[in-house]
């Protein structure tokens, strides 16, 4: 079975960093451009970053210049950097597929003072 499983999530307070990781197991993981999404409470989840195979990325404009996404192929994990936080980046954040409609656990980011 597809699966991804996040870690990484916390509190934080606003100006701060946090790295997200996730591990994805059952596709052969080097083939396929990968994204981070989140979903914040009331909000329909949206993407965040993109990554292709070969490490081309794109980033949603609220999070350029803040978020760095990588991978590692050889793990099967895919990363996202975050700096600079803020109390509109709380939310729960997934990593997928491009146009894969099934999602995971996620993992809860919360920016507070």
């Amino acid at each position: 079975q597809v699966q991804f499983v996040e870690s990484g999530g916390g509190l934080v307070q606003p100006g701060g960093s946090l790295r997200l990781s996730c591990v994805a197991s059952g596709i052969i993981f080097r083939f396929y451009a990968m994204g981070w999404y989140r979903q914040a409470p009331g909000k329909q989840r949206e993407l965040v970053a993109t990554i292709t195979n070969s490490g081309t990325t794109n980033y949603a404009d609220s999070v350029k210049g803040r978020f760095t996404i990588s991978r590692d192929n050889a793990k099967n994990t895919g990363n996202l950097q975050m700096n600079s936080l803020k109390p509109e980046d709380t939310a729960v954040y997934y990593c997928n597929l491009m146009g894969r409609d099934v999602w995971g656990q996620g993992t809860q980011v919360t920016v507070s003072s």
